[in-house]
């Protein structure tokens, strides 16, 4: 037997859409498992500052469609020190909670991992729009994102053929270009630029002029680790000399109610996170492989890097062709 009576729930990182889903899986079928359930509010602060709340069935009402999280998330220097960690398994102890499951990112589950070392039980949820968390195929709000970057290029396009112009379409992704490859993919981006694969501005340029005839659009999409979108219209504009437009997707990529595929996701991964702490787990996370719910090791997740797809990638560029 486990043990557990009490779990703790808190998000962590950036926020994705699917994460109230989660909170509300985790929640309801924690309680369905006869578990009480405390919520910390604004991440690994709030279990610095003990800022929580209890969850109920009721409190988690209405929320699956929602954005965001409800239970916020900020980022916490302090809980890297020892001081702040130790103030954070003082504080699960006062209020009973005997193993804790994070919703978050890579950074998050660092944080996960040092805290199991210090002797808590905490099973993480993959949940980040860049889905570069090794070891499963999807993590939360990888899909909703998708289909807003989807939506908002088609509108881009719109413009572009109507006024025979190029433009740069930058999108998130500093260290992984697993947005931009499936964004430009699912768009019929022209080209795409990641931070995986050295930019060849010249060459780009060089292709543009010699299929501009004929052509009332061209889309780059950038991911904003490999290049600035304002640099590559720069240098865009100055070697084909042809009017170059930007648009800096930002912020607004994180946001949006999640789509069927994340809320799927949700259900599953709150399921197994309950499940794998009451089989007396800890140090993993939840994955789907193959379009199963598994689960892997918080070591492997954080010290190995998700590497995109190449053969995706090429396949992107030879379908814009």
């Amino acid at each position: 037997m486990s043990g557990i009576k009490k779990i703790g729930l808190l998000t962590s990182g950036g926020d994705a859409s699917g994460m109230n889903a989660t909170i509300r899986a985790v929640t309801r079928y924690a309680k369905y498992k006869s578990l009480d359930v405390i919520g910390y509010y604004e991440g690994f602060k709030g279990l610095i500052n003990n800022n929580s709340t209890v969850m109920d069935l009721n409190s988690v009402g209405g929320i699956i469609d929602r954005g965001g999280t409800f239970l916020y998330s900020a980022r916490s220097e302090e809980f890297k020190t020892e001081d702040g960690m130790q103030k954070s398994i003082q504080n699960m102890k006062k209020d009973g909670v005997d193993a804790l499951i994070i919703i978050g990112g890579d950074g998050s589950f660092r944080g996960a991992h040092d805290l199991h070392e210090r002797g808590v039980k905490v099973v993480g949820i993959p949940a980040t729009i860049d889905n570069d968390i090794n070891g499963t195929d999807y993590s939360l709000g990888f899909d909703t994102a998708l289909n807003v970057i989807i939506s908002l290029i088609s509108k881009i396009r719109d413009t572009a053929s109507s006024h025979d112009r190029l433009f740069v379409i930058e999108v998130m992704g500093r260290n992984s270009g697993l947005i931009a490859i499936n964004s430009g993919l699912a768009c019929a981006a022209d080209y795409i630029l990641i931070p995986e694969v050295k930019v060849d501005l010249v060459r780009i340029a060089n292709k543009i002029r010699n299929h501009r005839e004929g052509k009332r659009h061209t889309l780059i999409v950038v991911a904003e680790g490999a290049a600035k979108a304002s640099d590559v219209a720069a240098s865009i504009k100055l070697l084909v000399g042809h009017e170059v437009k930007i648009s800096v997707l930002g912020h607004i990529q994180r946001g949006g109610y999640p789509s069927a595929l994340d809320r799927l996701l949700a259900a599953g991964f709150g399921k197994k996170a309950v499940d794998l702490l009451l089989d007396g787990k800890s140090d993993c996370m939840t994955a789907i492989q193959g379009n199963v719910i598994k689960s892997c090791t918080l070591e492997y997740a954080i010290n190995n890097r998700k590497e995109v797809s190449k053969e995706l990638y090429d396949l992107a560029h030879i379908l814009s062709q």
